[in-house]
């Protein structure tokens, strides 16, 4: 089935995790980076990524805009948003989004339409890898029935499937993408073996490759949830000590003096993947008649600090005997996390959320963060330069560095509060998380 001399990869999906795996497969082999919005195609077209994650220098030395260049050259990235320019692909690896909704079930739409779009174009022979996160058994399960329907294919006789795992940190220059250990698995063991070794061909960090696709589908799941319990523990200290008026921090630097102390700190768990695995995991057991405890008890925790922290934020200014309702709050960052544009599933807006329910005024300041998608997906309006006014109090949510040298008190009010919930400002607070 070895066909290293022959791989022709279509990535499907180009956001933080399409993207910088296309590039990397592009080094090497023809590859096709698929997206359904033309605007982002047109965009890397450009050799712009608004995610950032890839580097105007990089695109342009593997992106060509000649399909026929890509056959040619043998090696490079064409994008496109047409589904008809994958039909010579043999490898197609799906990176679509799998979000929670209100509820916090995960949405399998994005992955089901792929997977319908894919069947349609799929051959004999062809793999079809996942990387999507799931819980355990929806890419056998949910995917496979689709590939089959709709290819009229059969599974494991004329088409293969395999999953591995994205382990993207957006924003992170230093683990990138093949930096990262990769966790492969096949649905059978030539596949298997076939899936690692062209993940080979571009993770110089090495491979891990699973007995079986559910057992890599449930280490993914359990990575992000391992990470948003310990965040969940330390949550909730920092609501007792706060309660023993003891510094959170001081606390936590002392206890990390001990060798096996895990150095996790307090703050707003948002974002794509540790915000959404666990009640992904959450979902499959309680499907199977189990309900977990540890695991929603720490997604309850965390979910409750933008509130947490919005009430906080109230209370130091009431105790500065400023008025709350008609007062002006600043609010510094509104992506999830520092140095990255990246604003899905950011906590901030609860906190923002919680002010606004107690009449503040709210003003909003990230430079990183693009405004269009702030105003579409939250409908908040945000500043992208230092704001000329004086606030009544001022809230640290995001750690970005431009906020570092900022000069916190020509924007404060005389007697306005700073509360920094990243802990990063030392004695300029007047409280932290």
């Amino acid at each position: 089935m070895n066909r290293q001399n022959d791989y022709k990869i279509a990535v499907i999906g180009m956001g933080y995790v399409g993207l910088p795996l296309a590039i990397e497969f592009g080094k090497k082999f023809p590859t096709y980076g698929f997206d359904i919005n033309e605007d982002r195609i047109n965009e890397l077209f450009s050799f712009e990524d608004n995610t950032l994650e890839v580097t105007k220098e990089a695109l342009k030395a593997v992106v060509v805009k000649d399909i026929d260049l890509l056959k040619l050259n043998g090696k490079g990235v064409f994008l496109t948003s047409n589904l008809d320019d994958l039909h010579s692909a043999n490898i197609y690896i799906i990176t679509v989004p799998t979000p929670t909704d209100k509820n916090n079930r995960l949405v399998l739409t994005h992955l089901i339409k792929a997977s319908e779009a894919i069947g349609s174009i799929l051959k004999n022979k062809d793999i079809v890898i996942y990387e999507s996160t799931v819980y355990p058994g929806v890419t056998e399960d949910k995917c496979v029935p689709i590939l089959e329907s709709v290819s009229e294919l059969r599974f494991n006789k004329d088409f293969f499937v395999g999953y591995s795992p994205e382990r993207i940190n957006p924003g992170d220059k230093e683990r990138i993408i093949s930096k990262i250990i990769k966790v492969t698995s096949g649905s059978t063991p030539e596949s298997a073996k076939e899936i690692d070794n062209l993940y080979k061909e571009i993770i110089t960090a090495g491979t891990h490759l699973a007995p079986s696709i559910k057992i890599a589908e449930a280490a993914k799941v359990i990575e992000n949830s391992q990470r948003d319990i310990n965040i969940a523990f330390v949550n909730e200290l920092a609501k007792i000590f706060n309660l023993l008026e003891i510094d959170t921090q001081a606390v936590l630097e002392a206890a990390g003096t001990k060798w096996n102390f895990l150095p996790f700190k307090p703050g707003l768990v948002g974002g794509h993947c540790i915000g959404v695995d666990p009640y992904s995991l959450a979902q499959k057991a309680q499907e199977m008649g189990y309900h977990p405890e540890i695991i929603l008890s720490g997604r309850r925790i965390n979910d409750s600090m933008g509130s947490y922290v919005g009430n906080e934020v109230i209370k130091q200014m009431t105790c500065n005997s400023i008025q709350i309702k008609g007062s002006k709050v600043l609010i510094l960052g509104i992506t999830f996390k520092e140095n990255c544009p990246d604003i899905r599933n950011t906590k901030v807006v609860d906190v923002i959320s919680t002010l606004e329910e107690n009449g503040i005024h709210i003003t909003i300041y990230d430079p990183w963060a693009n405004i269009n998608e702030v105003q579409n997906e939250y409908d908040l309006k945000i500043n992208s330069q230092v704001p000329r006014d004086k606030f009544d109090a001022i809230v640290l949510a995001v750690a970005h560095k431009e906020f570092l040298d900022l000069d916190f008190n020509s924007l404060k009010s005389t007697n306005g509060i700073i509360y920094d919930v990243k802990g990063v400002l030392e004695d300029l607070s007047n409280a932290r998380l």
